[in-house]
């Protein structure tokens, strides 16, 4: 299968990533092997309210989109900024071939690719 798209969900916890093109997908889900769960601040509570940064999961995430040509990313909260973060670090080669970064909550597999199809519709056009 030639790879010409791929589409990230991604959380602090897992990541769904979809590779893809116009005929076929295929699946795959990246978890993390941190035990924290997901933290809320409350105030007069000591420390940040966030869990901690776990590079593992997210050289792992990094490592599943490294063969795509077009990339988008999504997820609902900051996990997906500090990926972007992460391979501006680590794989700058990787940075010129994410197309978006947008939020998206909680989508089932099959939402999430009709998603993406549809967002890379009007990229290809503008390009």
């Amino acid at each position: 299968m030639t790879i010409s798209h791929l589409i990230v969900w991604m959380d602090h916890h897992e990541a769904h990533v979809i590779h893809f093109n116009a005929d076929e997908s295929e699946q795959q889900v990246v978890k993390t092997a941190s035990k924290h769960p997901h933290l809320y601040h409350k105030r007069g509570e000591f420390g940040s309210g966030k869990a901690p940064f776990d590079g593992t999961y997210f050289h792992d995430v990094t490592k599943a989109i490294m063969d795509a040509q077009e990339v988008l990313i999504v997820g609902p909260g900051s996990a997906k900024l500090q990926l972007v973060k992460e391979i501006h670090k680590t794989h700058p080669k990787l940075v010129d071939r994410i197309m978006g970064i947008e939020t998206v909550d909680h989508p089932t597999d099959p939402q999430l690719l009709a998603y993406a199809k549809h967002y890379f519709i009007r990229i290809d056009r503008m390009i």
